[in-house]
């Protein structure tokens, strides 16, 4: 059901009318982002990565926000990625003219030009893994989980996803989530890298707090020109109409539509590799 609060001023609370899988806040000069769909591991269908969109840039519009925390409702998954559900059998896995694409919507959020922090409040799956990514820092839980299915059901990842993989952790853990399908635990990704802090569950929320308060207390304007100029030293030069030539022979496969037949008929794929 959908929700309509009034805005509040620079400084004060802001939210915007969206429905209430995807909540915006915004109180002083910190905003708050929260997946809020618990009963599906809050998990993303096309309406709802327009809501986070709409949320990004409301929240990178504020002139009060200093600092931007996205989280998840409910204590045992952040977000399960992208709902497969919404992939049509035997189609390419791509949005219609018009519609937002995970791609475009986790760049976005990568975009965003005042610090983020990704409070990883339980597991993190699929395209999620590459939402968190597109934050500047990670916060986990203790207890929390990772895997990347991608291989398991034929889906070769978007350009930018990787690139984040590759550039904000490493090659070998990019292939290790991607090519093996690699089930991670908690204190792997603190030791890879993928998490910058680790905590108890009941220590979260304040290390939360404290993390973003000390970020929206420093200057905004050199954070942000330094922010940008880090990432841009970071970019590697690949050969994107490569890759996406690559993405669209996966995305028309034989073995695209067995996967998500499978996924969905709960069996195992039978790959032909065509």
């Amino acid at each position: 059901m959908a929700r309509s609060v009034a805005f509040g001023d620079g400084l004060g609370y802001f939210a915007a009318d969206m429905t209430d899988t995807v909540l915006l806040s915004i109180e002083g000069s910190r905003a708050t982002i929260t997946l809020n769909d618990a009963a599906k591991h809050n998990r993303l269908d096309p309406a709802g990565l327009t809501l986070l969109r709409q949320a990004i840039e409301k929240a990178d519009s504020h002139p009060g926000v200093r600092v931007t925390v996205l989280t998840g409702a409910g204590e045992k998954t952040f977000c399960s990625g992208y709902d497969l559900g919404s992939i049509p059998s035997g189609k390419a896995a791509r949005p219609a003219d018009g519609e937002d694409s995970f791609e475009k919507v986790m760049d976005r959020l990568e975009a965003m030009g005042m610090p983020t922090l990704c409070a990883l409040n339980g597991g993190v799956y699929g395209g999620a893994t590459d939402m968190a990514l597109a934050c500047d820092f990670r916060l986990g839980v203790k207890g929390m989980r990772f895997f990347m299915p991608a291989a398991r059901f034929g889906l070769h990842y978007y350009p930018s996803g990787l690139r984040r993989y590759t550039q904000k952790v490493s090659p070998s853990f990019a292939k290790r989530a991607f090519l093996l399908s690699e089930d991670f635990t908690d204190e792997d990704l603190l030791r890879l890298g993928y998490l910058d802090w680790l905590v108890e569950r009941a220590d979260f929320a304040a290390k939360v707090d404290e993390i973003a308060a000390k970020l929206a207390g420093l200057a905004p304007l050199s954070m942000s020109n330094m922010k940008r100029a880090i990432e841009q030293f970071a970019q590697a030069d690949p050969d994107v109409p490569s890759i996406r030539e690559g993405i669209r022979e996966c995305q028309t496969s034989e073995d695209l539509r067995e996967g998500l037949s499978a996924l969905r008929e709960r069996r195992a794929p039978a790959f032909k590799g065509r």
